[in-house]
């Protein structure tokens, strides 16, 4: 099977049907897709764990799920925010320093880069903040992330330039 978005659209809205073996088919795929997505952001020894906090919020969160929407920027979204739920745990844990060693080879700046997104992002409107790491971060287009979050494109473009200039604001009185 190849995994498109289209694809894992209907099957997540024949899921939402009660259909089992769509379900099942998609938690494969989506897996797969997912392990693709992580792994360059998650220890090799973590992996499997933050893909299966993943699946376990797409099964709770099945009813949520819009079927006229695409389906791989919904997952994306979780994905993100379980990855970022994993990285405050690691940085609360005992094994943090260990685990940093591992990441730190090839990731840190990233990572660095990524943590001090997540803190500025939390000073921004949810809407804005949304949109900015969609198109800025992820490479989303205009017209995806306008898709995905809701907002009409030109609110879209509004809601980056003001974020953007609100950051810059934040950045310069710091």
């Amino acid at each position: 099977m190849r995994t498109d978005d289209a694809t894992l659209t209907r099957l997540m809205a024949m899921s939402q049907k009660g259909d089992k073996r769509a379900y099942a088919t998609l938690l494969f795929e989506a897996r797969n897709w997912l392990k693709s997505y992580l792994r360059r952001r998650v220890a090799p020894g973590h992996l499997e764990d933050v893909v299966q906090e993943v699946l376990v919020s797409l099964h709770t969160k099945l009813a949520s799920y819009d079927p006229s929407r695409p389906f791989l920027p919904w997952l994306a979204a979780i994905a993100r925010y379980r990855w970022v739920d994993h990285l405050r745990k690691l940085s609360r844990s005992d094994d943090a320093a260990v685990e940093t060693e591992v990441i730190a080879e090839s990731d840190e700046p990233a990572i660095t880069a990524r943590l001090s997104l997540e803190r500025l992002f939390t000073m921004l409107p949810e809407n804005q903040a949304r949109v900015i790491e969609m198109v800025k971060v992820e490479g989303y287009s205009i017209a995806e992330a306008s898709q995905a979050s809701g907002q009409s494109e030109s609110l879209v473009k509004v809601n980056i330039h003001r974020g953007i200039k609100r950051l810059a604001a934040i950045i310069e009185k710091e």
